[in-house]
């Protein structure tokens, strides 16, 4: 139905996709996997018509094609639909539904009547129980995603690309999902499915490609790829030895820095439980969207939770509240550090005092000489390359630009660290001076929490590995069990 043929694709300093071949046969449930950065955001892209390959063809029913945009993909029978809702709020279920194609009367007006009635049938057929005269912003956003779902049907597509569709929908809904889901398959429609749910992908698809590195590294049956395996696959890791038991309480330690009880959000978090001790770095396992990166987020208040507990040196902190997290010694050097970390615009020295000002000030003057002596304290500290602390922070290396997040903090006297893949993006010698510094803040009592999707990365920095999955904390490692191969297991494992 839909086919790449040799796609590559290239962006600045990155080479996203490398002579891929994917296809996709009438009334197949076909997933792509990998994980962050592996490239199937942008395999998806140039499927729609958001990219223009660099190299190689597409083939639609065996012909050659050119998406120059979206809407063309659209007119030639490929819907997407998106983890987040593009939807419009403001307007009724039925427009939403119609929009763009809206049933026309006799004297070329819109008919809503008619409108209404289709919509009616449709949301009937995929067992969507909603009027569909009621305005999308009074729904929930599960139900929100199930109507991007019956659009995408309704346009009687011949290939339907479905990327995370269930991350904000409940258990019943994911099952109204896979009944519709099994509707296309039955009426030869194309389903590209993405999930980072394994659980879902061997309950629903027939058919799996795994990329990494912009590369296809397997393509097949699921069902002849166990779970351990497509995980190893994805990480590139080889299996070695037998599988592993997990038992046993980590060793008991006199304090407790950080301590979050049952952290829930819906559809986010489902009871994430972590105890840090001074001194020592506590890894969160798990593949892209466990819930590491919202775990993190939640316990410095970036993310509401539901319910749950969150306890800095013995003493409660209130869950939402970053200010409150900060001021009790919780901290975050965020993964994404140039949409959510340093100010690009402004120096080395602004981007380090920025959350230390209030403290270098005195009736709202701040202390220059506070400033440098700050600033020159961490720039030697951290080795951080700079013209002057003057320069702009945008315009040091990666590796330099994570060392200044870091000194912002360190520069707050934290309790405690929560490091988001705090090497991704940077060169091999400032990596390991990162992880050199990780290792000093413990030596010196400082308690660490660190996210990394490199295996190898984690189990060589933690001294325990908590593994997420589906946004729960599901096993604890401790002492020999802290290796790969076991954290690969967990992460597999569906029990």
């Amino acid at each position: 139905m839909l086919q790449a043929v040799g796609v590559s694709k290239h962006f600045a300093g990155v080479q996203a996709l490398r002579e891929v071949d994917f296809e996709l046969r009438p009334g197949q449930v076909h997933t792509l996997v990998g994980e962050n950065g592996a490239g199937k955001s942008t395999l998806i892209k140039v499927l729609t018509g958001v990219y223009q390959p660099d190299a190689g063809e597409l083939l639609l029913d065996g012909e050659p094609v050119a998406f120059g945009r979206p809407l063309d993909a659209q007119a030639a029978g490929i819907s997407t639909v998106y983890q987040e809702v593009n939807l419009v709020p403001s307007m009724s279920v039925a427009q939403n539904l119609f929009l763009g194609h809206e049933p026309r009367n006799r004297v070329g007006l819109i008919d809503f009547p008619g409108m209404q009635a289709q919509a009616r049938q449709l949301l009937s057929e995929l067992g969507i129980s909603v009027d569909p005269r009621r305005a999308l912003r009074t729904l929930g956003l599960g139900v929100q995603q199930m109507i991007a779902v019956a659009r995408a049907v309704r346009a009687r597509a011949k290939v339907v690309i479905m990327d995370e569709p269930s991350s904000s929908l409940e258990p019943r809904e994911v099952e109204t999902l896979f009944d519709v889901i099994r509707r296309l398959h039955e009426r030869d429609v194309a389903v590209l499915y993405v999930s980072h749910r394994l659980e879902e992908l061997y309950q629903i698809c027939d058919t799996v490609t795994v990329l990494r590195d912009g590369r296809v590294v397997h393509s097949g049956p699921l069902a002849e790829i166990g779970r351990l395996e497509l995980v190893a696959t994805m990480l590139g890791r080889e299996l070695s030895g037998e599988r592993t038991v997990f038992a046993g309480e980590h060793d008991s330690r006199e304090a407790t820095v950080l301590s979050g009880k049952d952290l829930r959000r819906r559809t986010v978090l489902d009871g994430v439980d972590l105890t840090v001790h001074p001194g020592e770095v506590v890894g969160l396992g798990g593949l892209l969207g466990s819930g590491r990166t919202e775990t993190m987020k939640a316990l410095v208040g970036l993310q509401p939770l539901d319910s749950g507990e969150i306890e800095v040196a013995g003493k409660k902190i209130r869950a939402g509240s970053t200010p409150a997290a900060i001021r009790a010694g919780l901290v975050l050097v965020p993964e994404d550090r140039k949409a959510e970390g340093i100010i690009p615009t402004l120096s080395v020295r602004e981007n380090i005092v920025l959350a230390a000002l209030p403290r270098l000030s005195v009736a709202g003057i701040v202390s220059k000489r506070k400033q440098r002596e700050i600033v020159d304290t961490f720039m030697r500290r951290l080795r951080i390359k700079a013209a002057s602390p003057e320069q702009k922070v945008g315009e040091l290396s990666g590796g330099n630009q994570q060392k200044v997040m870091l000194a912002r903090w360190l520069a707050m006297s934290p309790k405690v660290l929560l490091l988001d893949e705090p090497t991704r993006g940077i060169d091999v010698g400032a990596k390991a001076e990162v992880q050199a510094l990780v290792d000093e803040l413990a030596g010196q009592g400082l308690g660490i929490v660190m996210v990394s999707s490199d295996l190898e990365e984690l189990v060589e920095g933690a001294d325990r590995v908590i593994v997420l999955r589906e946004g729960a904390s599901v096993a604890e490692l401790t002492g020999d069990q802290v290796t790969v191969d076991g954290v690969m297991a967990v992460i597999a494992d569906d029990h």
